[in-house]
């Protein structure tokens, strides 16, 4: 079959590139001559593992061509898709305006029957009024159909996402519609939900909030396992083992950041709101999320009275391994704080240095090197768990660094590693290490047996 793609960010650059590995003539349209003019010679704009071969082959094989021009896509294809972003706006609702403008700019360029399909995350109704927006700049009479087929991907393993999918939903009251969507999709040979439109575009945000209240709801946990000595990782590997909550999304730390799950919940929230009701559950779980991005620097206050001088390492810049996204990274929260409090701060990321670059204050130093980060630093915060940092040497913190401690905001190392390594090390929700040397005095032990 042959498929346009409107959008080439995460959602509409894998989509294409997936779509495209499973043997389809692809298309994809951005707006931006540069990025197409990128993507066009093999070059990825986003940083996925296993996209780029993949992508440098389907150019090659001749089945995925990159335009700006929405006539030299969609007039062809079987399936539109809209992949755009949907970012939040002043009040927390979805902004609709690229959606809006694709689908107009798609009407302009057809004639014949034309099969809509809705991949970015849209509020329930959405599709309808993409329906009537393409309508409204199509010729008079044109057969429109739209469907909505949210995603599910996590960003960093977004290829592999595509291919293991846990389902596949298709909201359409167009029969043949969704029968072509689904006829697109079936060599992915995952499980479909068939369903109507404004189900489909609501289980989107219903997932993703979900998810995101299990991550504050373990945090929640975490600030109670601080507060009586319990260790919040084994309480989550206790809940996790019951079948009926599973161990996923049960990982203490800074809380959640990206594209999806901040703007998703404030949406989801906003959503009720209109339609006459209070979701609690959605505030709550927010209010939670901003909390915990600063506890550590919390810690940190708690720890050394000030941070007024202090040079602090931020180890992890991207809001999750295995990407270098920055949308609603805790890091830039931790940053200002950080400066706020008047300390020097040094950063290192070994994949999103240059994505934060353009996000992060003047004063800022950014590393080359795990080495160069760590070197005269009075303290370090893991932030992102890059595989780096989590097979690192922490001999290498007591060696280079001017005090041997270490803020960990992901619970990465086991109190039997810090204690080989002989470092002080902090974590979330549970007890800190320290090592033998330390000063022993009931007013040491008074200051630090709380963090």
């Amino acid at each position: 079959m042959k498929a346009a793609v409107v959008g080439t960010g995460y959602v509409g650059l894998v989509t294409g590139v997936v779509l495209a590995r499973l043997g389809h003539q692809v298309t994809c349209i951005d707006k931006d001559p540069e990025k197409v003019a990128k993507l066009a010679g093999g070059i990825p704009t986003i940083h996925e593992e296993g996209l780029g071969p993949m992508l440098s082959a389907c150019i090659d094989e001749g089945r995925l061509t990159f335009t700006t021009a929405y006539d030299e896509g969609c007039p062809q294809a079987d399936v539109v898709f809209i992949a755009v972003g949907t970012p939040e706006d002043s009040e927390g609702k979805a902004n609709l305006t690229f959606v809006r403008a694709a689908a107009e700019s798609i009407g302009d360029v057809i004639s014949g029957r034309t099969v809509v399909v809705t991949k970015s995350t849209v509020p329930p109704g959405t599709n309808r009024k993409v329906k009537q927006w393409v309508a409204d700049k199509a010729p008079a009479g044109t057969d429109i159909a739209v469907v909505s087929n949210p995603e599910f991907l996590r960003q960093g393993s977004a290829v592999y996402d595509t291919f293991h999918a846990d389902r596949l939903i298709i909201g359409a009251e167009d029969i043949r519609a969704g029968d072509l969507v689904e006829k697109l999709f079936a060599p992915l040979e995952v499980p479909v939900l068939r369903t109507d439109l404004e189900s489909a575009e609501l289980i989107k945000y219903a997932s993703n909030t979900f998810l995101a209240m299990k991550i504050s709801f373990i945090n929640e946990m975490a600030q109670i396992a601080d507060r009586i000595g319990a260790d919040v990782t084994k309480v989550a590997k206790g809940m996790g083992m019951d079948r009926r909550i599973s161990p996923d999304f049960l990982k203490a730390g800074i809380g959640y950041g990206g594209s999806c799950f901040p703007k998703d919940t404030k949406a989801l929230t906003r959503i009720a709101e209109e339609a006459g009701y209070e979701f609690t559950y959605g505030k709550a779980t927010d209010h939670v999320n901003d909390q915990q991005k600063n506890l550590l620097v919390e810690k940190a206050l708690f720890r050394f009275g000030s941070l007024k001088d202090m040079n602090i390492t931020l180890l992890g810049l991207s809001f999750k391994p295995g990407t270098d996204d920055m949308r609603e990274a805790p890091s830039l929260s931790i940053i200002e704080s950080l400066m706020e409090e008047g300390a020097n701060v040094t950063v290192y990321d070994p994949v999103a240095a240059e994505k934060a670059a353009p996000l992060l204050p003047e004063t800022v130093v950014t590393a080359n090197d795990l080495k160069e980060s760590l070197d005269g630093s009075d303290s370090v915060f893991l932030v992102t768990e890059w595989d780096e940092f989590k097979q690192m040497d922490l001999s290498m913190i007591a060696s280079l660094c001017s005090q041997n401690i270490l803020f960990d905001e992901r619970n990465v190392f086991t109190e039997e590693d810090v204690k080989s390594a002989g470092i002080e090390y902090h974590s979330v929700g549970r007890r800190s290490v320290y090592p033998e040397e330390v000063v022993k005095t009931a007013a040491y032990y008074d200051k630090v047996q709380g963090l």
